[in-house]
């Protein structure tokens, strides 16, 4: 997205402004412009010979090295980026120990009430059961590399976002970070009290084995092959040549294509230490929807169908690789529309508030 309105920069504070003399300009240019082309070499090694960062903690530290160097010779900026970045950390973490919090909380896991929704919104057809019998094949098509490439870029875009208006213009990278964390606590909030499993889940376990609402049965950990009726999601009536018979987690298989085995273990490795009952609302789907209509005024408008095709893309996905219920993308896509429309009510009213205040004559009782 690197076509993002060239506004002007606006200065992180105002002891950043104290101008320094010439030579020391100079040098400390030199030093920054040295310590970005380390950066980017270690970067570009570690990616060389372990691979991409598709862990977010990793991506995390890369763009906050990245952005320590960018900003050597720009006043006391360089010491803001711990604190600046300290809410997108704090959320990762929020996000890993809301694995145990419905647990906390008492609240029972919903199995059934998804699959009910999507059975009725489409007549007695379950979509990711419907898709996977008629587009999964026993190897992975090109296509599905760019699923695979979607879906992991929610681990990624956000923050990549973030640092590029980190450096461009301050008031944006604001707006940015109140819909990042406004979207992704609400969504925290209610995975603890509103746990929720996924289709893949609900393929591996019959209605006797999640009878009570546990939040993570055995079950859960073995392949859906042999399970009865298909499980809780229902059965596949027909499949493509060679394909397996029962619903599969299949999220991963396109990098498998590209020979990125790696990433595939990484995401495997993630998915099995994070919270696996975090279906409703999705935040894949949210956070593509709320992406889209941020940047819809603030790229050129030649990204616009990229910015409509991607929520959709990201919504195919999640039902076909049976990551979400499509009630869990429109669950998503409300949560994401109530928070951007709260934001701008926020902000029109701080406006106001402001623009009161500096109409107010001096000195005026």
């Amino acid at each position: 997205m690197s076509t993002i309105d060239q506004s002007p920069i606006v200065a992180t504070h105002v002891e950043d402004e104290a101008p320094l003399p010439q030579r020391r300009v100079n040098w400390l240019r030199i030093v920054r412009w040295a310590a970005v082309a380390i950066w980017a070499v270690v970067v570009v090694w570690r990616t060389v010979t372990d691979g991409f960062a598709f862990n977010r903690e990793l991506l995390l530290v890369y763009i906050c090295t990245g952005l320590v160097a960018a900003s050597i010779g720009q006043g006391r900026r360089v010491f803001y980026v711990v604190r600046d970045w300290l809410p997108f950390a704090l959320i990762l973490i929020a996000y890993d120990l809301s694995r145990g919090a419905a647990t906390l909380v008492g609240r029972p896991t919903l199995w059934h009430w998804q699959a009910d929704m999507d059975r009725w919104m489409f007549f007695g057809t379950m979509p990711t059961v419907w898709l996977q019998e008629r587009l999964k094949l026993p190897h992975p098509p090109w296509w599905e590399v760019v699923i695979s490439s979607v879906y992991m870029s929610f681990f990624i875009l956000p923050y990549v976002i973030a640092g590029i208006l980190w450096l461009r213009n301050r008031d944006e990278w604001k707006a940015f970070v109140r819909l990042f964390v406004g979207l992704n606590l609400v969504a925290l909030v209610i995975y603890a009290l509103l746990p929720a499993a996924p289709p893949w889940a609900a393929a591996r376990c019959t209605a006797a084995d999640v009878a009570g609402g546990p939040s993570g049965p055995g079950c859960m950990y073995k392949s859906a092959r042999g399970v009865p009726d298909g499980g809780v999601l229902g059965a596949m009536q027909a499949t493509q040549d060679g394909a397996n018979d029962w619903i599969e987690r299949i999220v991963g298989r396109g990098w498998g294509k590209l020979n990125l085995h790696s990433a595939s273990a990484l995401l495997d490795q993630g998915q099995a230490s994070v919270n696996l009952v975090a279906a409703i609302p999705s935040l894949h789907a949210g956070m593509s929807a709320a992406l889209a209509v941020f940047l819809w005024h603030r790229v050129h408008r030649a990204w616009r169908p990229v910015l409509v095709a991607y929520p959709l893309i990201m919504a195919f996905t999640l039902v076909y690789t049976a990551e979400h219920y499509v009630i869990d993308l429109l669950l998503g896509w409300a949560l994401a529309a109530v928070v951007i429309t709260v934001l701008a009510r926020w902000e029109r009213r701080r406006r106001r508030l402001r623009d009161t205040q500096l109409m107010e004559p001096v000195g005026a009782s």
